[in-house]
């Protein structure tokens, strides 16, 4: 027996196991749409008591059935039977990002004219409507102010702010919005039982995350996906986040644990092992942004004015610089009145400051030893900013405790943020405790006995205002 070149293995691949994902459970009727009641029931009632008007308008995000609407409601304004692939002179669909000139809408004005061959109404479905120009706009908006009687215009956009109004106010909008996990997770688990794609939730709930609620993305990534499984072996959320390149949501907790514990190294470490996995610097920031915009934390908020500007060049340093920038974790907010803020515990944030004094920390052994003039010097070297409002404060020290008087109650509010109060109590010793009092209780201070002209004694020249230029330095 003649040997001949190995045979290749025959797939046989039916038309329907090439459809996407999206396209094969594509809804067919209104019953079958998932997720968008503010759309369904109104239309639904309009089709059984007939009342249909000759121009809606459909807006809302990509992929969240505003097509496949117009569509179902076309076919059945005219009891049409409605298949994907089926053709009706009588329902025309436009691209309007294609034909955006006057001429486009001219030829659809003179078209329109003409009586429908089997329906009732002739329908118009015009994607992308705000892509016209201003002269197609002027054309359109012709045929709508006098439309024919057996003509039914249905416009879809996903940006209603480019749309005249003049074209709104004569159109029925409906809003169509993207869903939660609360709907398309039960929807993707049964497409998944359907096609005996075996996965599991958490990987399920990472395609919803990376599809943004849209049914068209989410589908479309569940395709795409489905491959890694063999029908017996369950999709995890490791072999998901690594197809897509996405990283693991416990490794992102774990790097904002980090941020948050003011972990320098953590940081670092654990962005600098995302990165090797190759993920994108730029992806990396958009899955932070979405955690902390589904769970918002205080600490993590500051995130939200940095993370955005990751991009080239150099997105890894503008992430790392995003990641390390710990002056704006604690959430400063004032104390109530006549509240004395206790001193804070060692925290990484204030052992970073301790660190970078050059000036000796004051060490005392007895409640009454405190030195004005060594305190005033450490704060000015640690934080320019408190030693400009510092300067406002009558001093006065008694019995351990250093006693401020601000000139404003702003002033007090200012240095009574944790940040900032954390940097007066660094510089003082163990002993010696911070109060602060309102503005109103410096008036019962003698001039003589002030706080104030014993620094200025000690200094040899007065403390006089700094002007923050009518601003907050921090």
């Amino acid at each position: 027996m003649p040997l001949g070149p190995p045979s290749k293995p025959h797939y046989e691949i039916s038309e329907i196991t090439m459809l996407a994902l999206y396209r094969k459970y594509r809804p067919k009727t209104l019953a079958e749409v998932v997720g968008q009641p503010q759309i369904t029931t109104p239309l639904e009632n309009a089709l059984k008591s007939g009342k249909i008007s000759h121009s809606y308008l459909f807006t809302g995000p990509r992929g969240c059935g505003k097509t496949s609407v117009a569509r179902i409601l076309a076919h059945e304004i005219n009891n049409f039977p409605y298949e994907l692939e089926d053709s009706y002179l009588d329902i025309v669909e436009i691209d309007a990002a294609s034909n955006t000139g006057v001429d486009n809408i001219r030829e659809l004005r003179e078209k329109a004219t003409i009586l429908p061959s089997k329906g009732k109404y002739k329908v118009y479905i015009i994607d992308e409507v705000h892509m016209l120009s201003k002269s197609a706009f002027n054309a359109l908006l012709k045929t709508l102010e006098e439309p024919p009687a057996h003509v039914i215009f249905i416009l879809a956009t996903t940006d209603l702010e480019k749309v005249p109004v003049t074209i709104t106010s004569r159109s029925q909008v409906f809003h169509f919005y993207l869903v939660g996990e609360e709907i398309l997770l039960p929807y993707l688990k049964e497409i998944s039982k359907k096609e005996n794609i075996k996965i599991s939730d958490s990987a399920l709930k990472v395609i919803i995350s990376r599809g943004g609620g849209s049914f068209r993305d989410s589908l479309s990534l569940l395709d795409q996906v489905s491959s890694l499984g063999d029908g017996k072996t369950e999709i995890s959320e490791a072999e998901i986040a690594s197809a897509l390149g996405l990283p693991l949501a416990s490794e992102l907790s774990a790097l904002l644990e980090a941020y948050k514990s003011g972990d320098l190294n953590g940081v670092s470490e654990k962005l600098k092992s995302l990165l090797s996995e190759g993920l994108k610097p730029e992806t990396l920031a958009e899955e932070i942004i979405k955690k902390i915009l589904k769970s918002p934390e205080p600490e993590l908020l500051p995130l939200l004015e940095k993370l955005p500007s990751v991009s080239a060049p150099f997105p890894e340093a503008k992430l790392l610089l995003s990641l390390t920038n710990f002056s704006k974790l604690k959430i400063p907010a004032p104390l109530p009145d006549n509240r004395t803020p206790e001193k804070p515990a060692p925290t990484p944030v204030r052992q970073k400051v301790q660190a970078r004094m050059k000036t000796p920390q004051i060490s005392a052994e007895k409640p009454t030893d405190f030195n004005e003039s060594a305190f005033f010097d450490a704060v000015k070297l640690a934080n320019p900013a408190v030693f400009q409002q510092l300067q406002k404060c009558d001093l006065r020290f008694e019995n351990g405790v250093l006693n401020l008087y601000p000139d404003k109650k702003i002033i007090k509010s200012i240095l009574s943020r944790p940040n900032n109060f954390e940097i007066l109590s660094a510089n003082v010793s163990e002993n010696v405790k911070i109060t602060l009092h309102d503005p109103e209780e410096k008036l019962k201070i003698s001039e003589s006995d002030s706080a104030l002209s014993k620094i200025s004694d000690i200094m040899g020249k007065g403390i006089k205002e700094v002007d923050s230029g009518g601003g907050i330095p921090f």
